[in-house]
């Protein structure tokens, strides 16, 4: 009877124990499910780059909008919609600005620099892609006489079919040979030496049907481009009212014809 006794003691002891180790625990609410989940996304938010900002300065669009923002001039000029650089490199440039004219030579990198950065100077940290002048004229006439421009069915020549009925006149003289045609308001020829005819035929060909594909941007009121087979004499000049614009330090004549193209707006 007494161990029955002592028994339950020690049984009513422990309860009143655990009752009490209950009681003594503060009484923190748990947090909402809601709530936790947002400061989540918040962490993971703020540790994520902001893409948006670092796509902007590295695409194509975005250093052409820098080269804009940082030419500082009042002339009225177009950029092209893009070039062509090698894949996994990026676009950047070079700019000077004076009253009437303005130069940009646009480079490729294989990593990002920044528009008119000092590194540009070093040959092997960029490649050169083209040079871009834009000169402005008093009027519109002098602006006019920087334009070669001919009419090849006019002036003559031997004849010679570069295809898309397409009639192509041919001029020789001092060793070159050139190939002439013209694109409404453009006039284009292609350049070789007189021992290598064929290839300044096949560059027209290769120029007439790149051009069935691609607008040449429209001049006010000319247009000429030289294109050379030898890759040392590309010139693509055009005129808009009072404004001149010269392309030249382009190897390729097709991609000098392309680059050309991406000012057609």
């Amino acid at each position: 009877m007494k161990k029955s006794l002592f028994a339950l003691m020690l049984l009513s002891l422990s309860i009143i124990s655990a009752c009490s180790d209950e009681e003594e625990k503060p009484n923190v609410p748990n947090k909402p499910q809601e709530e936790e989940q947002q400061s989540h996304e918040n962490q993971q938010e703020s540790s994520k780059p902001n893409k948006e900002n670092t796509v902007a300065s590295i695409t194509q669009a975005g250093a052409l909008k820098n080269v804009k923002d940082q030419l500082n001039t009042n002339l009225p000029i177009t950029l092209p919609k893009g070039l062509p650089i090698t894949e996994g490199t990026f676009l950047t440039a070079t700019t000077k600005a004076e009253t009437n004219e303005v130069e940009i030579v646009f480079f490729e990198s294989k990593e990002y620099l920044p528009i008119n950065d000092i590194k540009l100077k070093q040959p092997d940290r960029a490649t050169v892609i083209a040079r871009l002048l834009v000169k402005q004229y008093e009027n519109a006439d002098e602006a006019s006489e920087q334009i070669a421009f001919e009419n090849f069915s006019q002036k003559g020549g031997q004849e010679v079919d570069l295809g898309s009925n397409i009639k192509g006149y041919q001029d020789a003289g001092a060793g070159s040979l050139w190939t002439g045609w013209n694109e409404g308001r453009w006039a284009v020829a292609t350049h070789t030496r007189t021992d290598n005819p064929e290839a300044g035929v096949k560059l027209a060909k290769q120029a007439v049907q790149f051009l069935e594909s691609h607008m040449l941007p429209i001049p006010k009121q000319h247009g000429s481009a030289q294109l050379d087979v030898y890759e040392s004499g590309n010139l693509i000049v055009w005129q808009e009212d009072k404004l001149v614009y010269t392309l030249d330090s382009i190897k390729d004549p097709l991609k000098a014809l392309e680059i050309a193209t991406a000012f057609y707006h």
